[in-house]
């Protein structure tokens, strides 16, 4: 009856977990990484944040072309301007003399002259005009504002890649934590299915008085805990699913169709460390950052610079008065700005400038010290979780040997229950251990093929391990 009990309790066990990874999609790890970089929001956001600062750039190139406007004006004056004829002459500063003998006659045509008004303009005036100026020397403010803006685009992107670098990572912990569940799953349903066959022998070696009663509770005891301890390795790995899922934002269950492995040699120290010096994306930022410092000083200089502009108007429309008439319809000109006096503080801008670009300058030579540390510890513990799986084959080995020969003595009467569970559990501790350095290798690795920039060479790492194991 216990013996069907059992039977029954794997079986269904078992036969849920295969109809649920039936239900999955199976995906390499290149694929999913493809996946993220497609469905990720946070690189989605990135990406926008690039092409925005793009476009700000852009716009900085119409700084060199003149601005053209259409304005139009309506005046209200306190009253029309009148012009007569007396305020003419007198504007003249000039004297008639008239002939005595001629007096007589003309005197009263120059009052008469004299005393006629003109309306040069009404008091409601409207006009409308184009108007165009153009900058010809700057003193290099607008060269200076380009610089800056591509400087931020640069800074975009390099924010961008350093996005794709953390994804990299974390897609790397949420894919291989299922794979190590997986195993984790698989070396817990072993011992259970030992422990099961294990109870077995048991209950047919005390039912012909071979063994004692204890010998087939502790049998039974132990598989009771192995069941536990298999339902825990199920329930870690549904939790590691559900987060790969999120991470791939994907609804449908995906299941990871990779192996975790290990590779017999990497490339020298040397070559991470330079490739990450020269590619890595947190540097590129930080000298975005100082171009747009430089940026800064030039253009607070170009504040004690003339501006130097070309300007224009032409008249669309007057109404008719005699100050219209006179007004010419266009203009054109050439115009100087000088700086004399200021309140903002040029001098001290300058060096606030200055500074930003020496703190810039500081950051980056930290920054190489720091990353050349992380990839040295980062390939350094690569190469201890390499060491750790291979100097567990002979623990293994042994494992597996001691187990078949305590299954052996128990069923001649030589060995006890605990030893053969005590074996079962040695073998499932060393794979366990030995699947979670391989975890920890590939972890360190993925570190270290994202800060140098290499994500796309993980299939080559990959096809290296299937090979060298097949071989």
């Amino acid at each position: 009856m216990m013996t069907n009990k059992l039977n029954v309790i794997t079986s269904l066990s078992i036969g849920l977990f295969t109809s649920s990874m039936a239900l999955s999609t199976p995906i390499s790890f290149s694929q999913a990484w493809e996946v993220v970089q497609q469905n990720n929001y946070s690189l989605s956001a990135q990406r926008a944040n690039v092409e925005r600062q793009q476009h700000l750039q852009n716009a900085t190139s119409n700084l060199n072309l003149p601005s053209v406007s259409v304005g139009a004006n309506y005046t209200r004056l306190d009253s029309d301007v009148t012009v007569s004829g007396q305020q003419l002459f007198d504007s003249t500063g000039q004297s008639i003399h008239l002939p005595p003998n001629l007096a007589p006659v003309l005197s009263p045509v120059l009052a008469e002259l004299g005393s006629i008004t003109s309306t040069v303009t009404e008091r409601d005036i409207f006009t409308s005009s184009i108007r165009a100026i153009w900058p010809i020397f700057t003193g290099g403010r607008i060269s200076a504002a380009q610089t800056a803006a591509q400087g931020k685009t640069e800074e975009a992107a390099s924010q961008l890649a350093m996005e794709v670098q953390a994804r990299y990572e974390d897609l790397s912990k949420y894919y291989f934590s299922v794979l190590l569940a997986q195993d984790v799953l698989s070396t817990r349903q072993s011992v259970e299915s030992g422990l099961t066959h294990h109870l077995e022998n048991a209950i047919k070696l005390q039912e012909q008085g071979q063994i004692a009663k204890i010998e087939r509770l502790q049998a039974e005891a132990s598989l009771d805990k192995a069941i536990v301890d298999r339902q825990k390795a199920q329930t870690t790995l549904e939790i590691t699913q559900t987060a790969l899922n999120q991470i791939l934002n994907q609804n449908q269950r995906v299941e990871p169709n990779g192996n975790l492995f290990i590779n017999q040699s990497l490339p020298p120290l040397s070559a991470f460390v330079d490739q990450t010096l020269s590619t890595y994306p947190g540097l590129a930022l930080l000298d975005a950052k100082e171009k747009q410092a430089s940026s800064l000083i030039k253009a607070e200089k170009g504040k004690y610079y003339p501006e130097v502009y070309l300007y224009g108007d032409y008249s669309l429309y007057e109404e008719d008065s005699l100050a219209s008439q006179m007004k010419p319809d266009w203009m054109v000109g050439i115009g100087v700005s000088v700086p004399l006096i200021e309140n903002g503080g040029r001098n001290q801008k300058v060096k606030a400038a200055h500074s930003a670009v020496s703190q810039v300058q500081y950051l980056k030579a930290q920054a190489k010290q720091d990353l050349s540390v992380l990839v040295q510890k980062t390939y350094l513990e690569a190469q201890q979780a390499k060491q750790e799986v291979n100097g567990l084959e002979s623990s293994l080995r042994l494992a597996s040997e001691n187990l078949s020969l305590r299954q052996k003595a128990f069923a001649q009467g030589l060995s006890t229950s605990l030893d053969v569970v005590d074996a079962e559990l040695y073998l499932a501790s060393i794979k366990t251990q030995q699947s979670a350095a391989k975890f920890n290798y590939l972890l360190s690795l993925t570190k270290l093929l994202a800060l140098s920039s290499q994500m796309d060479a993980f299939d080559t790492y990959e096809r290296t391990s299937i090979t060298a194991s097949n071989q």
